[in-house]
């Protein structure tokens, strides 16, 4: 035995022998309280024998008879593993026909030529030993008909041969088990194992049923081709009538297996330990079950109850031991023995009987921590003799815990199912019996659960893109996080590609292995929480391969391929393309495009075409690299389907036609040796056609043709095997000249000062001499009426489209003289040009004076200086001022309106207020009416002494700073209201000028308050600096 232990070691490698230590062996564990013993443990030695010595003769057998061939291993322990080889070693095949059964034997329904052959090898593997036995060599020979039978099939017709059955077929007969009925015992927990080989010719099929019930689900299988049923885990439910059935086309054969499930004991109440204190009643209960009904006996100590010493405590009633008002020196181990035909159980229970006064076996002031609306456990494991209650008070001087909302266990623990914030705090256990009590404080803290606030999201990104999915947590201050990034529930590879940040996964330059399932898992000492997202890789697809070419017809063919990966996102559409390796090789033209859905297309082909063709795959990435080139398919040449297109006749010289068109591509040629038939005739005289037959080219000139006279034209393809179908005629043109004639009847009607309309006959179209475009308008102003100066004369030209006859002159400068002359145009030219039409344009207002300069202000008196208007537009009759007073509360005083004579530039006002400031609105006038207005304003002084001050000021330096200075300060003010009138805000100068614009149209009185703000910007803004 070991050393303080109670394992018994058996070492037979240093010599001995394994059979010297067969037996039966038991343990018992004792000291002053009792006894206890083990199970019976039996050693028995492994024995892997030899196979005894036979002479084995050959096995001759007719083709489609059974046979069985026995392998009858040696007896050992435990049984070997039995298997059939050859000589080689290598496993002989197994089949429906041939097959190796429980016991070991190899069956054959039935036996075919191919199965003859000289080693037939049983093998007996010993697992235990690792030897393994091998059988003599089994011959067989399978012999398919007589030489008789082989003479009289020589002789026979083929149909005859055809008709016989050289083997006789036979329905099935049950090589194993044997019989009609047979019996089968399986214990309780094991596995059950059922066969039926059946002999017949065809191979017999083998089905199970079970009479008068269902074979078990979940529990039954069928193993070496259906001939063995299997059911694990076997239970007295199982036992009946099981029928197994073997059919073939000529028959069936059955046999039924009655199936008994025995148990050895099983147990239903073990005894378990008993601790009692003196005085008390108690029970050891030992229950058990079992096939047939295992019988049950007490020991005490090891010894036989019956024969153990008297213990006035103890009754035994069968499976029972009854104990009334127990002693301390009843203590014992009691063991209970439950028999069967099958098997034993042995259980040990100590009865122990002891006085303890309680004893709290959880560490005081334990920490507990659970995460809100979770459960909390908090331990009160105690020890005492009797039994201690168990009580629970929150608090230092709470009351006790009881009601719903806690769960009292039996080992002391309480429970609270729903743990709340509310519920952290101080918890007492208090433990009590007779002998007295004891209490012991736990602590409970309740902690905020960890969120994911915001999870990853479902993302699609294309290759080599950049994605980034979020994990944003919330949880308990004082619980620190930690967060890891799973990719399909294993961690990340280890790849730079791959950012983990605080609050997110970010992974740069995407491949198509990124593909998957990406989770945030949170985790914290109390709790964890995990939020996945699908990351889709999608790129443009992969281009097509395997093409091929098939129906080849002279003007169609199939094309077929296989789809490249789509790269998770589907393809939509196909592009087919063609080269020509006959007259454009390298170069590749669209051909057609099919959905996506397919991968077959009928091609049309053109004649004398060396085709190759390629599929490119569209999906809404992009799309793909072209596939490979298909097979060269090379049509029949054929005559051209078809002629030139755009056929045109325009003649490039007075006297000639030049007919031109598109030639023919490569191949819409259909053939060699390309050329066109050219004919010509001019329209509406009865001509000939006159043709000709060019090279490859695509323009031909006919001369000496009359000046644009309209021709019939075509153009047919033909090549070495001949025409095309007969051309269309289109009409063409001889070469045009410029036009003969001027239009005529030139007439101009003056709209208004600014606009005028022309009008003229038109010329005849023969005088065009081409293709009538339309007339241009020359026209252009000879002097102005009011100023009597010329100056350089800048024509202007108006073409009006088509056979149009008139047309109008906008732009027109009044009180002006102009001259015009029309001219027709066709595609050569303009024509000459018709006399010069002159005409006038009334007057119009002038535009403002150009100047208004106010000057020498005194007390009551300003000057007023201006110029003449820049464009007077007529004879200027008078000028027109008006003025009012402005005062201090920014009122506009009464209005004086002034004529002045339109030959006057100068005016002195007086009788004016003195420190008053005016404002003035000055145009000009010609018979048509008034042109617009300019305005200023100015102030008079108030007295001569500041007149002369002010002069002597405005000379001084620091004078002049100070203006700059606020001129500065001005500028940024414009430049800030500048700003807020472009944001949409409304500055008070805008509404001042508004006011001040006209007083004709404007209030007399202007209530908004910041005009002195504009008054100091005109005041600065006039001032002479």
């Amino acid at each position: 035995m070991k050393p303080n232990s109670g394992t018994l070691v058996i070492n037979i490698m240093n010599g001995g022998k394994a059979e010297a230590y067969e037996g039966v062996y038991q343990c018992t564990a004792r000291n002053e309280r009792g006894a206890a013993i083990s199970n019976n443990i039996v050693i028995r030695p492994s024995r892997s024998p030899l196979w005894t010595k036979e002479k084995l003769e050959p096995n001759q057998v007719r083709e489609g008879d059974s046979l069985v061939l026995h392998c009858r291993p040696p007896v050992g322990l435990p049984p070997p593993i039995i298997f059939w080889m050859d000589n080689a070693f290598q496993r002989l095949p197994q089949s429906e026909r041939v097959s190796q059964g429980l016991n070991g034997d190899l069956y054959f329904s039935n036996v075919q030529p191919e199965d003859t052959r000289e080693d037939y090898i049983c093998y007996a593997r010993f697992n235990h030993t690792q030897t393994i036995q091998q059988k003599q060599p089994i011959s067989v020979k399978v012999f398919s008909m007589d030489s008789l039978n082989d003479t009289i099939a020589a002789n026979l017709s083929d149909t005859d041969i055809y008709g016989a059955k050289p083997v006789t077929e036979r329905q099935p007969v049950l090589l194993t088990p044997t019989g009609s009925t047979s019996t089968k015992v399986e214990l309780r927990g094991n596995v059950l194992l059922l066969e039926c080989i059946a002999a017949g010719l065809p191979t017999p099929v083998i089905r199970w049923i079970k009479e008068g019930g269902e074979l078990p689900a979940n529990r039954t299988f069928f193993e070496n081709f259906k001939k063995t049923l299997k059911i694990i885990d076997v239970s007295e439910a199982d036992s009946g009538n099981y029928k197994c059935i073997a059919r073939n086309i000529l028959g069936s054969a059955h046999h039924v297996i009655s199936v008994t499930v025995k148990a050895a004991p099983y147990w239903i109440t073990a005894p378990r330990n008993l601790v009692l204190s003196p005085g008390e009643d108690g029970t050891l209960i030992c229950r058990a079950n079992g096939n047939p009904k295992p019988s049950i006996s007490w020991l005490a100590n090891g010894v036989p109850i019956a024969i153990a010493p008297e213990d006035p405590s103890r009754k035994v009633d069968g499976d029972t031991i009854i104990f009334s008002r127990v002693q301390e020196r009843s203590s014992a181990v009691y063991q209970c023995n439950a028999s069967n035909e099958y098997g034993y159980l042995l259980a040990n229970a100590f009865v122990n009987v002891l006085a303890e006064p309680p004893r709290i076996l959880t560490p005081a002031n334990k920490l507990y921590q659970v995460i809100a609306d979770s459960p909390a456990l908090l331990d009160c494991a105690y020890f005492g003799s009797p039994k201690p209650e168990i009580e629970w008070f929150k608090g230092v001087k709470g009351s006790i815990l009881r009601g719903n909302e806690y769960v009292f266990h039996d080992n002391g623990t309480l429970e609270i199912p729903v743990a709340q914030k509310d519920s952290t705090g101080t918890y007492t256990c208090v433990a009590r019996n007779e002998l007295g009590k004891i209490q012991n404080e736990v602590q409970l803290e309740v902690k905020d659960p960890t969120m994911i606030i915001k999870q990853p999201e479902y993302k699609v990104i294309q290759r080599y893109g950049q994605v980034s999915f979020e994990c944003i947590i919330k949880h308990d201050s004082t619980l620190a996080p930690t967060v890891i990034w799973l990719k399909d529930n294993d961690e990340l590879p280890d790849d730079e590609r791959f950012l983990v940040g605080k609050d997110n996964l970010t992974i740069m330059n995407v491949t198509d292995k990124d593909d998957g399932t990406y989770t945030c898992i949170v985790n914290t000492t109390l709790d964890s929480v995990s939020a996945s997202a699908v990351l889709t890789v999608v790129a443009r697809p992969n281009p097509p391969f395997d093409l091929e070419l098939t129906g080849q017809l002279e003007r169609s063919v199939e094309l077929s391929w296989i789809p490249g990966d789509e790269n998770n996102s589907p393809i939509t559409n196909f592009v087919i393309e063609y080269e020509d390796g006959l007259h454009e090789s390298g170069v590749w033209h669209y051909q057609t495009e099919v959905p996506g859905t397919q991968t077959t297309v009928q091609l049309k082909l053109s004649p004398y075409v060396n085709y190759s063709f390629r599929v490119i795959a569209v999906n809404e990435i992009g799309r793909s690299q072209p596939s490979e080139p298909s097979e060269q398919y090379l049509t029949k040449s054929a005559n051209p389907d078809e002629n030139p297109s755009n056929v045109q006749g325009i003649g490039s010289e007075p006297d000639n036609l030049v007919i031109t068109w598109e030639s023919l591509k490569g191949f819409q040629s259909n053939g060699p040796g390309l050329q066109y038939k050219v004919s010509w005739r001019q329209k509406d005289v009865d001509d000939e056609w006159t043709s000709v037959i060019v090279a490859n080219v695509s323009k031909y000139i006919v001369s000496g043709t009359p000046t644009f006279v309209p021709y019939e034209i075509k153009v047919q393809a033909l090549n070495d095997l001949g025409y095309a179908p007969e051309p269309s005629e289109v009409i063409g043109h001889s070469g045009e000249d410029l036009p003969m004639v001027a239009p005529g009847n030139v007439q101009v009607h003056v709209i208004n000062s600014t606009l005028a309309k022309v009008h003229w006959d038109p010329v005849p179209l023969k005088t065009v001499r081409g293709h009538l475009q339309g007339y241009k308008v020359y026209y252009w102003k000879v002097q102005s009426l009011s100023r009597r100066s010329r100056r350089h004369i800048e024509k202007k030209i108006l073409t009006f489209r088509g056979n149009k006859t008139f047309g109008m002159l906008p732009g027109l400068e009044p009180y002006s003289s102009y001259k015009l002359n029309v001219r027709v145009v066709n595609g050569k030219g303009e024509g000459p040009a018709s006399p010069d039409k002159v005409f006038r344009t009334p007057e119009g207002v002038p535009s403002s004076p150009s100047f208004l300069k106010i000057t020498n202000p005194t007390l009551d008196s300003l000057t007023l200086e201006w110029g003449s208007p820049t464009h007077p537009n007529g004879v200027l009759t008078s000028y027109v001022l008006k003025f009012q007073p402005i005062n201090n509360t920014h009122e506009l005083g009464p209005l004086v309106e002034i004529r002045i004579p339109a030959n006057e530039s100068s005016l002195i006002l007086k009788n004016l207020n003195y420190s008053t400031r005016y404002k003035f609105y000055f145009n000009a006038q010609t018979s048509v009416g008034s042109g617009s207005q300019i305005t200023e304003e100015a102030v008079t002084i108030m007295d001569e002494a500041m007149a002369s001050r002010q002069v002597d000021i405005a000379t001084q330096g620091w004078f002049i700073g100070l203006m700059c200075a606020v001129a500065l300060l001005i500028l940024i003010l414009l430049i800030v209201c500048f700003i807020r009138r472009n944001k949409g805000g409304k500055y008070p100068v805008k509404e001042k000028e508004d006011a001040h614009a006209d007083p004709e149209i404007q209030p007399m009185k202007e209530d908004d308050g910041t005009f002195g703000e504009y008054r100091l910007f005109s005041f600065v803004s006039s001032a002479p600096f």
